[in-house]
């Protein structure tokens, strides 16, 4: 009969969360979206990332907490150290524990709550003012004054969220190479 007692360990739970947070962060950073973005007319393309992004945010936030709540004790010469948050708020793990989860915590939870809800909302005023100059945003210049301003600030948080969002997949890589010290 198989030994079900893994079923028990929050090992298993940590690697495989692990594993869906770095499929999630690469796919949509390299694969998804670029190819949407490619494939798809711009308001078709729009109206995607902003139904992904929300759940993809939320993903890039919760998953690191999960990853802290499953943090697994490691067998050591003198005895076990602490598993789940205390293992992770340990002195011996801050830099290649604490550290990497907490970036990829951050870099969800400003995504999800700041920086994505105001590029979501700087695509809803670029529409209005669409409809007000009769062109669009990406139309060649010249553009209104207004309009300037609004892709101006469009770039500039779609660069604050390629850069936060490129911080947490760069954090989550290094969490993978402290997991994998730990397998070998």
């Amino acid at each position: 009969m198989p030994d079900t007692s893994i079923l028990y360990s929050a090992a298993p739970y940590h690697i495989i969360s692990y594993g869906v947070l770095l499929g999630a962060e690469t796919f949509q950073s390299f694969i998804g979206g670029i190819t949407a973005f490619k494939v798809l007319p711009r308001p078709q393309f729009a109206t995607l990332q902003s139904a992904i992004f929300p759940i993809y945010f939320s993903m890039q936030a919760a998953l690191p907490v999960i990853l802290a709540l499953t943090f697994p004790a490691e067998r050591t010469a003198i005895g076990m150290t602490s598993s789940s948050v205390s293992g992770v708020l340990d002195p011996s793990n801050r830099l290649h524990v604490l550290t990497p989860l907490l970036t990829m915590f951050v870099s969800g939870v400003l995504n999800a709550t700041y920086i994505g809800p105001a590029t979501t909302k700087c695509m809803r005023e670029r529409k209005h003012q669409e409809t007000r100059d009769g062109k669009k945003s990406y139309d060649p210049p010249p553009h209104s004054k207004e309009m300037q301003a609004l892709n101006e600030k469009f770039g500039r948080l779609h660069a604050a969220s390629s850069l936060v969002n490129m911080l947490g997949w760069a954090a989550t890589i290094w969490y993978g190479f402290y997991l994998a010290e730990r397998i070998s």
